[in-house]
């Protein structure tokens, strides 16, 4: 894996205005035909896919390789929810999906077939969908896959107001434990977008047929209902005009991750992005960087409204009040009105956090990013530190005026969510750095590359961090919030001018750094070819207070060679896990 993928001047597909505003009016109003399904048993879900709009049309920007389709099809959920609960015991253990199915307070299971949930992006290969031109021919044939916490929406009014789901599936390879699901009465949106795979698609008109595959139809009792949609593809130039008609781009969000400045503060992740600056590098409005294949850097599109993104209004996206989009983009937190006060103090059995770290990925050798000197040899990983819980890690800094540093402290709180004590918990520094631009929390993990035999050869300048729940890591934990509140860290982790600010861990999220992040690598330079170990450690000085620090130090295995200028690094799986 290299750092290559550069992705500025890639603009994102336009779609059909109305695709996927329409869904209620579509599917309220369409009658039930040969394909509509039985009638479901108390507790079983009702599902069937439906187009919301008869014709799309997207866009080909001159000069890129093609469009990133969304058809506007939907899966509807009616007489009991759809929910799906996928964990694995251990990296040694394959991924088990069970269906939950709920009756009133009755609650049973039902396991999906072993071998059929690979990871936890989703039911792969769900969707059927072939593509002929105008004379015909079919010119695309693919399958996708479906992420049921995909941007979604009601079908009719007595449905509940809000999902309490969570807003979109995991992509990092170190997930432990996820939940999925589609409120009764709602829909989710069932495009999946492969940002490296547009479809080469020249300007003209299609025939789409869609349809869910044979192994789900049996699995849910879905009708084989395969939905026509007829698509325009049309040609945009770089002076936004049309070959086949007019029409601009659609409008990307400015929300940012641990990523790269955007003038206003960056971030790592847009739920589960490092993006504000990968965001700004598809649509063509700047940066130089590179932007990473997952995680903070890569696009998490079931985390998008494909209704907002399609009318250029994502910057309007949010978890707020009359928001169904599953943006996973929440309102900045705010810290106390002041410091704490009265004598420092940790009730015995409070709920505590319980940080671990996971094992590196993506993991690169590169010549460094902004602020590495030329001509050496850098190697560049992500890295991830969670909470198990089973409380939140809240942590306030406080500023003096005219100080350079912030005075931290981690608070406490009962099971009611009363804070009952707090305790210092050292500072947070202004990073200056493009690609981060806001107040980390320092101390809070640890990088390091260790030789054979385990001793220290390299300690990565990296130990402050803005904390925010860029993954979802285990959702099935005690506690697990999956609506967490900061996940967009523009607003967790303040402006250069700001005196106080709250960051927050949530009980079953991570915080990722990606590899194009600045401090994410080890200078390697004239290091011997041989075996290594990346180093991962949480709370590496102990000042945080968690329920358990015997999980907080992960290992990962890479082996060096090459010579200087070409160094070449080989990562071995980690048991199941081969995400090097």
């Amino acid at each position: 894996m290299t750092r290559s993928q550069d992705r500025k001047g890639l603009k994102r597909a336009a779609f059909a205005a109305g695709a996927a505003f329409t869904v209620v009016a579509a599917v309220a109003g369409s009658a039930p035909g040969a394909g509509a399904a039985p009638a479901s048993p108390a507790g079983t879900p009702k599902l069937k896919l439906v187009a919301a709009s008869k014709a799309v049309t997207a866009d080909r920007y001159e000069g890129n390789s093609g469009v990133y389709l969304d058809l506007g099809t939907y899966v509807t959920v009616d007489n009991a929810p759809l929910e799906l609960k996928v964990t694995r015991k251990s990296y040694k253990d394959p991924i088990v999906a069970q269906q939950i199915l709920r009756n009133g307070t009755k609650v049973t299971t039902k396991t999906l077939p072993a071998g059929l949930v690979k990871d936890f992006s989703g039911l792969p290969d769900f969707l059927e969908v072939s593509i002929k031109n105008a004379a015909g021919v079919e010119v695309q044939k693919s399958k996708s896959n479906f992420c049921l916490n995909n941007a979604s929406g009601r079908l009719r009014p007595d449905a509940p107001a809000t999902s309490h789901y969570p807003e979109s599936c995991s992509t990092n390879p170190f997930t432990l434990g996820s939940v999925w699901g589609v409120e009764k009465g709602w829909a989710a949106n069932t495009s999946a977008f492969d940002y490296d795979k547009p479809l080469d698609l020249a300007a003209g008109e299609y025939t789409v047929k869609v349809g869910v595959a044979k192994k789900y139809r049996d699995l849910f009792g879905i009708p084989d209902d395969r939905p026509t949609i007829a698509l325009t593809v049309r040609e945009i130039s770089d002076g936004g005009e049309g070959g086949t008609g007019g029409g601009g781009g659609a409008g990307l969000s400015a929300h940012s991750a641990h990523g790269a400045g955007s003038g206003h503060g960056a971030s790592h992740d847009m739920a589960g992005m490092e993006g504000m600056e990968g965001m700004q590098g598809m649509a063509g409005m700047g940066g130089g960087h590179h932007y990473g294949p997952r995680g903070a850097d890569a696009p998490t599109p079931s985390a998008l409204s494909h209704a907002l993104e399609a009318r250029g209004l994502a910057h309007h996206l949010g978890d707020g009040s009359g928001h169904t989009d599953g943006s996973r983009v929440a309102p900045a937190l705010k810290s106390a009105t002041k410091r704490p006060t009265g004598r420092a103090g940790v009730p015995a059995n409070v709920p505590k956090p319980d940080l671990r770290s996971l094992p590196a990925w993506d993991i690169a050798v590169t010549d460094g990013e902004d602020g590495d000197v030329a001509g050496k040899d850098y190697l560049a990983f992500s890295a991830n530190v969670w909470n198990a819980g089973p409380a939140p890690l809240v942590v306030d800094g406080f500023r003096k005026p005219g100080a350079d540093l912030m005075d931290s402290y981690q608070y406490f709180y009962d099971a009611k969510g009363k804070q009952v004590g707090y305790a210092p918990a050292g500072t947070m520094e202004w990073d200056p750095r493009i690609g981060h631009e806001h107040w980390h929390f320092t101390d809070f993990a640890s990088y390091r590359l260790l030789a054979a035999d385990q001793k220290e050869i390299v300690k990565s300048g990296k130990e402050a961090f803005c904390l925010a729940n860029t993954d979802a890591i285990d959702y099935t934990v005690k506690n697990a919030n999956w609506h967490p509140y900061n996940t967009d860290l523009s607003t967790a982790c303040g402006q250069q001018n700001s005196i106080s600010v709250r960051e927050v861990l949530d009980v079953g999220s991570g915080d990722t750094y990606t590899q194009y992040r600045p401090g994410q690598s080890f200078d390697i330079t004239g290091l011997p070819n041989g075996t290594y170990y990346i180093q991962v450690i949480a709370n590496p000085a102990n000042r945080l207070q968690e329920t358990n620090t015997k999980n907080n130090v992960s290992l990962r295995k890479v082996v060096l060679g090459g010579t200087d200028g070409a160094r070449t690094v080989s990562v071995p799986p980690v048991d199941l896990i081969n995400a090097p």
